[in-house]
């Protein structure tokens, strides 16, 4: 069985015990719930909202961790403007520890 949950902006395919790094949710340690779009269980697909009402995915904060570094320039001719910047997200890494069709 796997599902298709939206967090962040973005859609992930999860199936139980599965580990993923996704935006910021939580503390460590902490309990989420997370919606599902679409649900999949052998050959029975769930994806209009009313099959998907009693529908959840749980998972677990396991730590935070930081995304890869992105660095970008700035840079204009004639001017001698230039500038330079970094940037690192933070993440969330999360287990996946229950995936119920309701």
């Amino acid at each position: 069985m796997y599902a298709v949950v939206k967090t962040g902006g973005k859609q992930y395919r999860v199936e139980q015990g599965q580990t993923l790094d996704v935006e910021r949710l939580g503390e460590p340690g902490t309990e989420i719930s997370l919606q599902p779009v679409l649900l999949v269980d052998g050959d029975t697909v769930l994806a209009a909202p009313g099959q998907l009402s009693g529908a959840s995915v749980t998972a677990r904060v396991v730590q935070e961790v930081k995304g890869p570094k992105i660095n970008g320039f700035l840079y204009k001719n004639k001017s001698n403007n230039r500038k330079r910047w970094g940037h690192r997200q933070t993440l969330a890494r999360i287990e996946i520890t229950d995936i119920t069709k309701g």
